[in-house]
């Protein structure tokens, strides 16, 4: 709940080493976008209008989930040069654009 940045990065770290360590699935859900994008290698994407419907997709691989999820919620997202972490773009801003403009709302290659 109230584990800075680096700390849930480190979490993510811990759950994939003992995910291969011992050859095991894992769910993990998380509001942290940073703690997803680190720890999965596939994600199941729900949607719908809370309080009256909601549908889950099958499993997906992580860049064609992300993708549906970001262009759901209008927003883009890049890799920070520095830390490698995801980075939303300004909305309308010529990052934000180019994805949207080809379709590429999870870090434009």
């Amino acid at each position: 709940a109230f584990i800075d940045v680096e700390d849930r990065l480190e979490l993510a770290d811990a759950i994939n080493r003992f995910i291969k360590l011992n050859g095991k699935p894992a769910g993990v859900i998380d509001h942290d976008i940073i703690v997803v994008d680190a720890v999965s290698d596939r994600i199941i994407v729900f949607y719908g209008e809370p309080g009256r419907e909601g549908y889950a997709t099958k499993p997906l691989d992580k860049r064609t989930a992300m993708n549906m999820f970001l262009k759901d919620v209008g927003i883009t997202l890049r890799r920070d040069k520095h830390s490698g972490r995801p980075r939303i773009n300004k909305p309308d801003s010529r990052l934000d654009r180019e994805q949207k403009e080809i379709g590429e709302y999870y870090y434009s290659k």
